[in-house]
């Protein structure tokens, strides 16, 4: 049997053997293209070889490439085999060799090597594709009655561009694992008996917009063949959740859950659904993609809050991801390093969105309870789509966990109004961005921008300037005046604000006539080069061809500029200290502060940053000029300028020189003399992707802020510790010292008290229907201490039920425990559920342990004492 990491050597190493070049993964973020958020086939990264936009610099490849696809997410653990995250082994040709090659060398591969019996194998072609059968049938050896014509095997990038016949090849896993149908065949039928293995793209073809084939000048070969898939047939095993790939994942979080893998298939299912998403999260992750609410992030967030609320049905409530991360690390480490280069990437992402996350479920399930309390008190039986959504947007909270918490209890979400609710919010969502949309989108305005040309800036000199409105656009439209109270895109003949680019934000300030006013929010500029300066008419109304005066707030501009200089100081400090190889990979300039990301493969060290800063500052108190000049593109290359690394210049560029420090190609504004920047503090440094590290600071002003409310903070302290400031942090180490001694001291009072107290309550057991019931209220501080009390009177009881609650901050906490599992049929997530609706809580868990939570706690006493009736009413059932 092999392994699935023996299996990727294997085929990797077949076709080096045959002239491929065995290229590393690429990475789960396209290179350069937007059309797609990740990469979702192994010849995503090829594409460009493909189109032949880009010439090939080898004929031939083979890899294992990374691949997230979420169409299905819904239906992962309910099948063999979907998955979010997968590998996909393939072999590819670009304009080398066509089908004569590549279909002997799939089928010797299966045959031959992976030794699959010929009796199981079955090939499925376009049915047009004669030359593809007849090389399977005369150089692969495929007997014709194994062959079947499939007019789905025809594969397209889109609706034009190369396109051409697939072949597949399927293997049969016998008559039990099929529906028994009559006509269930490869192909043609979704059961589990015939599982396509291998797909073979001939890509012969160009398609034109008329749908015309067109044979292509150099026909490609794009091969895939699923990793999971090809080890789950040479394992034997009957789901590829079975294999080597995800089966020590699923036995580490069965362990965590305490749980048994194939013992329930509810369970079966959540496993399934946490080991393969948190292998999807952690390559995300390991390939810099960060958690947040847009794109790629997005789906990366939804996919590592659906494994932490799928382990939540497992009875897992401690965070799991690391340890879960660390089997991934362990098993898959040797082919892709990268697990092991972003650990802490990684796992600092993992431990923030479990924290995050834990504390969205806890206020969302209060607020879902709130609603749930108001419901029932109607007498309904349908939560609103409204209320479902508000909890949405306030909490993050999943409106799946919100379906599967009402189903618990017998409700349902209107799920048309939660549609429409979600609709509503995007429209309003959308409206803030208008009207620069209506750049993109609105020909009226493009059409205007276009016969305006290039908007003259002179904002390098000037801070103000009289001017004419040449345009006025509402919502895509051109209008001939503006309101009081409409925001507004203008077009002026000339215009010193600053437009959003490279990084620098753009200028605000006012537009002023002699009966109008409005307020410039901020500019972008257009393709054509014409500035659109988004505005606001505060009073009176502007009109098209006026004479306007235009003022930028030279208070924020002046603040942006020392931000912007700092940050070119900051790049030349770095690479200084840290070499060459630093390049700029996006940077942030605002009034307030600057972020600069850049090119590195380790953190700083302390002493590291104190060195970068402590050149940024002596090169501001040198007060070397700043000079500004243009020049041809070659010319500033050649006086070594930094350019930003991928940027597309024209042939005439700006260079910006700080004295002898400092020479990069930029467009942005700055001082005339760097000691106008003041004093610059870097705040923090972090890693931010795969080689990719951030850094944010302040200068001048803000620097002083910055500086002032450290300096208040000390003083604050100190009053309070009543020390001087320089023996402040002396005095905290101490006095964390004595709260460290004092605490294992409480620790062990607290032990040895609940130890008394379990020993007092083995004195009050009674019996109900024949089974020892201990059902108390008792003095805990916290969750974890109710438990530990639990386990401490299991221990002693042995047989029997226990329910134990404690208030603690204002609410209640509840534990409950059967022993032996299952006894009289009691489960303890069905009692607890029943106990924590007496103080206005849920909760629920394992048959053996759960634990609750309320928010009522004078109703614990009662919630303890309706205990046995409680059990009477189960034990009845």
């Amino acid at each position: 049997m092999y392994t699935g990491n023996e299996l990727r050597d294997m085929f990797l190493k077949y076709f080096e053997a045959r002239g491929h070049r065995i290229l590393p993964s690429a990475s789960l973020i396209p290179k350069d293209d937007p059309t797609l958020l990740l990469t979702v086939a192994g010849m995503v990264p090829f594409k460009p070889y493909f189109q032949r936009r880009v010439e090939p610099p080898f004929p031939r490849a083979t890899t294992a490439q990374k691949c997230v696809r979420t169409p299905d997410l819904e239906v992962v653990g309910k099948t063999a085999r979907h998955h979010t995250y997968f590998e996909m082994l393939g072999n590819f040709s670009f304009g080398d060799y066509f089908k004569n090659e590549a279909i002997p060398w799939a089928w010797e591969y299966i045959t031959e090597v992976l030794k699959i019996p010929v009796e199981k194998l079955w090939v499925t072609i376009y049915p047009e594709d004669t030359e593809a059968k007849q090389i399977w049938i005369e150089k692969a050896g495929v007997k014709a009655e194994r062959i079947i014509g499939d007019p789905e095997n025809f594969w397209a990038a889109g609706p034009t561009g190369p396109c051409g016949p697939c072949s597949e090849i399927y293997v049969d896993l016998g008559e039990a694992r099929g529906c028994g149908k009559p006509d269930c065949g490869a192909g043609s039928c979704e059961c589990d008996r015939f599982l396509e293995i291998w797909n073979l793209v001939f890509m012969q073809y160009n398609r034109d917009e008329a749908g015309v084939l067109t044979p292509l000048p150099k026909q490609n070969i794009d091969t895939g063949m699923g990793l999971e898939r090809i080890a789950s047939v040479m394992q034997g095993v009957e789901t590829n959740f079975d294999t080597d790939l995800f089966r020590p994942i699923i036995d580490h979080v069965a362990t965590l859950g305490g749980i048994r893998y194939k013992d329930n298939l509810k369970n079966d299912q959540a496993l399934k659904v946490v080991a393969d998403h948190v292998r999807a999260v952690s390559f995300m992750l390991a390939d810099g993609i960060r958690p947040n609410n847009e794109g790629r992030g997005y789906v990366l967030r939804r996919i590592l809050r659906r494994a932490i609320r799928y382990a939540k049905l497992l009875g897992i409530d401690k965070p799991f991801l690391e340890s879960v991360f660390q089997i991934i690390q362990r098993d898959y480490v040797q082919a892709y390093p990268e697990l092991k280069e972003n650990e802490n990437f990684i796992l600092n992402h993992l431990r923030l969105e479990e924290k995050n996350f834990q504390a969205t479920l806890e206020q969302g399930t209060q607020m879902l309870q709130e609603k749930v309390k108001e419901i029932i008190k109607q007498g309904e039986t349908v939560l609103t789509g409204q209320d479902a959504f508000y909890i949405y947007e306030t909490y993050g909270f999943p409106v799946e966990l919100t379906e599967e918490i009402l189903e618990e209890q017998g409700l349902s979400i209107d799920v048309e109004s939660y549609k429409t609710a979600a609709q509503e919010h995007r429209l309003r969502a959308k409206e803030h961005s208008q009207q620069m949309r209506a750049v993109a989108e609105s020909p009226e305005l493009m059409e205007k921008a276009k016969r305006l040309g290039a908007t003259p800036f002179i904002g390098y000199e000037q801070i103000s300037a009289v001017t004419q409105i040449e345009g006025l656009f509402v919502d895509g439209k051109e209008m001939q005046d503006a309101g009081e109270g409409e925001e507004v895109l203008v077009f002026l003949s000339k215009t010193p604000f600053y437009a959003e680019s490279g990084g620098q934000v753009s200028d605000i300030g006012l537009l002023k006539t002699s009966r109008a006013e409005a307020r410039v929010l901020d500019v972008k500029k257009g393709v054509t080069g014409t500035m659109y300066h988004r505005v606001q008419v505060v009073t009176g109304v502007l009109h098209v061809g006026e004479t306007v005066e235009a003022e930028i707030n030279n208070f924020e501009r002046q603040a942006t500029t020392r931000h912007h200089s700092a940050t070119h100081l900051l790049q030349a400090a770095l690479r200084s200290v840290l070499g060459e190889h630093v390049q700029q990979a996006g940077s942030l300039v605002t009034p307030e502060r600057l972020r600069f990301d850049f090119t590195h493969f380790s953190p700083l060290t302390p002493d590291g940053l104190r060195v970068v800063e402590g050149l940024i500052n002596e090169a501001v108190l040198k007060n070397m000029s700043v000079e500004a000049t243009e020049m041809s593109l070659t010319e500033a290359r050649s006086t070594g300028a930094t350019a930003l690394f991928g940027e597309k210049y024209g042939e005439t560029v700006r260079v910006v020189r700080m004295g002898m420090f400092s020479q990069e190609l930029c467009g942005g504004t700055h001082v005339k003399g760097t000691g106008e920047i003041g004093l610059v503090k870097i705040l923090s440094e972090g890693g931010i992707g795969a080689g990719l590290r951030r850094i944010e600071a302040v200068a001048g002003l803000e620097a002083l802020a910055y500086l002032r409310a450290l300096d208040e903070q000390v003083m604050e302290v100190a009053q309070i510790l009543k020390a001087q400031p320089t023996d402040v942090g002396k005095r905290v180490n101490g006095l964390v010292s004595q709260v460290k001694d004092l605490e294992r001291e409480i620790v062990q009072l607290q032990g040895k008290l609940g130890r008394n107290e379990a020993e007092g309550l083995l004195k009050r057991i009674v019996e109900i229907e024949g089974i020892r019931v201990i059902a108390a209220q008792v003095h805990v501080p916290d969750m974890e201490g109710l438990r530990q009390m639990a386990d401490l009177l299991r221990g002693k009881l042995q047989t029997g039920v226990i329910v134990l609650g404690s208030v603690s901050e204002g609410k209640v906490n509840l534990v409950t425990v059967v022993t032996p599992t299952g006894l009289s049929g009691l489960h303890a997530g069905q009692i607890i559920k029943e106990v924590a609706k007496i103080t206005g809580g849920s909760g629920g868990g394992r048959p053996d342990m759960a634990q609750a939570g309320g928010k009522d706690p004078s109703k614990l006493g009662e919630a303890i004492d309706r205990v046995p009736a409680l059990l009477q009413k189960f034990l009845k059932k």
